[in-house]
């Protein structure tokens, strides 16, 4: 169990007592990795999207394989940046607030989109190994690497989703356990609010994958901010 004098001193500390805190930082930084990545692609409707003539297999298999394979790559380091960035937040936040709910779920929420990364990515990078001038150009005919373009349509975006319940974390923490600042907070949970009430409304499954800017909008907010968990641990 944990006890909030601590932490209601280090939030009302002094201006000239509060002071940079590098750490969050890595959410920003894993944050525009995983937006590289995201947008490392080659797609047939790439000059625009033309309802009436749909995505063939012949165009699909078309594509040049140096995106798809670039793509991979900076996907699988952007899966490595979560596992860090959930051990560095276990380290420094959930592991000082056991009994915060929402400490945990910004670490579970860090590890599950990097399965689901590693997994969407994985498609990526081997689209690109089987495509024209791939390494294994040839595996598959063009059905074959339909299907896998296919795969790659929202794959990548979908994989971000478990990314909303750290901004639910984050409102949590803020609310319920007075661990961040609450504006913080309040800006997590209407973003990621936002972000599933325009999937109902559009039907666009992808758009969650936007919870990649507020990942580097909180770890810089964090860094330069107020909240208690920043300030109430040494460096």
């Amino acid at each position: 169990m944990y006890t909030t004098d601590h932490l209601d001193s280090a939030a009302e500390a002094p201006a000239s007592q509060r002071r940079f805190t590098a750490w969050p930082l890595l959410a920003s930084a894993t944050g525009v990795l995983g937006l590289v990545a995201l947008f490392s692609e080659t797609r047939v409707d790439a000059n625009g999207t033309d309802y009436d003539h749909p995505v063939t297999a012949e165009a699909a298999a078309a594509l040049s394989h140096e995106a798809f394979r670039l793509a991979g790559i900076l996907g699988y380091l952007a899966a490595l940046g979560l596992l860090v960035l959930a051990a560095v937040w276990h380290q420094r936040v959930a592991r000082h607030f056991p009994a915060s709910t929402g400490a945990h779920l910004v670490t579970f929420s860090a590890v599950a989109t990097s399965a689901l990364v590693t997994l969407a990515f994985g498609w990526r990078g081997a689209l690109g190994n089987y495509l024209p001038g791939g390494g294994e150009h040839g595996t598959y005919d063009d059905q074959g690497l339909y299907a896998y373009y296919m795969m790659n349509d929202f794959s990548p975006y979908i994989a971000f989703v478990p990314l909303l319940g750290a901004c639910f974390g984050l409102a949590w923490m803020a609310f319920g356990d007075r661990l961040v600042s609450r504006v913080l907070g309040a800006v997590a949970g209407v973003f990621a609010a936002a972000l599933l009430g325009a999937v109902a409304v559009a039907g666009v499954p992808g758009l969650p994958a936007m919870v990649l800017l507020g990942l580097v909008v909180a770890g810089i907010w964090l860094a330069v901010g107020r909240s208690p968990i920043t300030t109430a641990w040494p460096e």
